[in-house]
């Protein structure tokens, strides 16, 4: 058996171990018992961003956005379309830069939609403006293999 990976619950955040092999199963998180995996881009905020990422042992990708971002709304539905794909090899999450401003600006977000690709909690791809659902699913695999 290899060794587990740690994946971060959507809800509560808490780290749980999962078997590499057993992950297309989703898993149950020990502490709150939802679902680790739903198929949806997960809500993250400025109190569980980096918690989140560094707890993290699948690659993830962050969109930031903003409500007032037409954009922004334009990309969504294809954002949550990866998701229901490419989960659970690839976790989707989303941070509302209009809210939690302080992490945008830590990050250096210039414009909106802005999508990062993190591995083990530190950035390795970045991409901005909105992308049509196919070149968006491309970018997301792309930006996951890198190291």
């Amino acid at each position: 058996m290899s060794q587990p990976l740690q994946i971060a619950c959507p809800k509560c955040s808490t780290p749980n171990r999962v078997p590499k092999e057993r992950l297309s199963e989703g898993g149950i998180c020990g502490k709150c018992r939802n679902k680790l995996f739903d198929g949806k881009p997960v809500e993250l905020n400025s109190g569980n961003f980096k918690r989140f990422l560094a707890q993290t042992d699948v690659p993830v990708v962050v969109d930031f956005w903003a409500p007032w971002c037409g954009p922004c709304k334009t990309m969504a539905p294809a954002f949550a379309e990866a998701a229901r794909e490419l989960e659970p090899n690839i976790r989707l999450v989303k941070l509302d830069t209009q809210k939690h401003q302080q992490i945008a600006a830590q990050l250096n977000i210039r414009s909106i939609p802005t999508l990062i690709a993190f591995k083990n909690g530190k950035e390795t791809s970045r991409t901005s403006g909105a992308l049509p659902a196919t070149q968006l699913k491309k970018w997301i695999k792309n930006a996951a293999k890198k190291p």
